[in-house]
C-alpha cells in the first residue's frame, strides 16, 4: 500500500534496474507513482514498464519518453540516474578513450535525458532529479575522468533549472558520498586483492570519515530523491543535495 505522496504521478527513471536507481524507483512506487524504468537490463517495480535504452544514444532516450507518455498518458517526474564509474587512474595516466566512453553516458546521457525530459514535462510542469556526486564540486585523487564528468553534470543541472523554470519544471541534483552498495563493496574487494586494505577495514575507515560515523545507504539516497521529486521540495530548483552522512 502506498502513502499517496505521489499518487497519480508518472515517473521515468534511467538506470533504474539495479543499485541506487532501483532503490529510487521502488521508493517512488511505494509512494504511489507509476512509470518506466529505462536501462540496458530489464527490471522495474510491479506495474511499471521496463524499457530498454542506451542513454548515450539520443534516439533511444527520445523513444523511451514517447513510450512512457503514450502508455501512462502523462509524465511528472524524471530521474536521470544512469551513469558509470571508471577505474581509478592518475591524470598523467588517464585513458582518453575511456574519458570519451564515460562522458557518453555521464554527460551526454544526462543531457539527452534533460532535453527530452523537459520537452515531455513542458505542458504540465514537474520535477527532474539528476544523479550527480560529491565529485560534482570537489576533486578526488586518481579520479580525473569521473570527477570531470560530474562537474559537467552540475553545470547541466544549474543551466537546465534556469531554462526550465518558466515552464513549471524544477531541476535538482543529488550528490551521494560513498554509499555502501554491492558495487562499492566489489571495488573494495578488488583493492584488497591488489594488496590494499581488507574489505571490512576499508568500510570502517570510510564510515569513520563521516560526521555520522556511518556510510550513507541506498535508502538514504532514495528518500532524498523522493523529496526532490515530490511537492515537498516545491520551492527548490537548481540545487545539489548532498547525501553523504557528513563526509568530513
Amino acid at each position: 500500500m502506498s502513502s499517496g505522496l505521489l499518487e497519480g504521478r508518472v515517473a521515468l527513471v534511467t538506470g533504474g534496474s539495479r543499485g541506487l536507481g532501483a532503490a529510487i524507483a521502488q521508493e517512488l512506487a511505494a509512494k504511489g507513482a507509476t512509470g518506466s524504468v529505462v536501462d540496458l537490463e530489464p527490471g522495474a517495480p510491479t506495474g511499471w514498464a521496463a524499457l530498454t535504452a542506451d542513454v548515450s544514444a539520443e534516439e533511444t532516450v527520445a523513444a523511451a519518453f514517447r513510450e512512457t507518455v503514450e502508455r501512462f498518458g502523462r509524465l511528472d517526474i524524471v530521474v536521470a540516474n544512469a551513469g558509470v564509474v571508471p577505474p581509478w587512474s592518475e591524470t598523467a595516466e588517464l585513458d582518453l578513450a575511456q574519458l570519451d566512453a564515460v562522458f557518453a553516458v555521464n554527460v551526454r546521457g544526462v543531457a539527452a535525458t534533460l532535453k527530452h525530459g523537459i520537452a515531455a514535462l513542458r505542458g504540465g510542469g514537474g520535477s527532474i532529479v539528476v544523479m550527480a556526486s560529491l565529485n560534482a564540486w570537489r576533486a578526488h585523487r586518481s579520479q580525473p575522468v569521473y570527477t570531470a564528468s560530474k562537474h559537467a553534470v552540475l553545470g547541466l543541472v544549474r543551466t537546465a533549472a534556469l531554462d526550465a523554470g518558466r515552464h513549471g519544471i524544477r531541476v535538482n541534483g543529488l550528490a551521494p558520498g560513498p554509499i555502501l552498495t554491492d558495487a562499492l563493496r566489489a571495488r573494495f574487494e578488488r583493492r584488497a586483492a591488489d594488496g590494499g586494505l581488507p574489505v571490512e577495514q576499508a568500510i570502517a575507515e570510510a564510515a569513520a570519515g563521516t560526521a555520522l560515523g556511518r556510510m550513507a545507504t541506498e535508502e538514504d539516497v532514495a528518500r532524498a530523491a523522493l523529496f526532490l521529486a515530490s511537492d515537498l521540495s516545491a520551492g527548490i530548483t537548481g540545487a545539489l543535495l548532498p547525501v553523504d552522512a557528513g563526509v568530513l
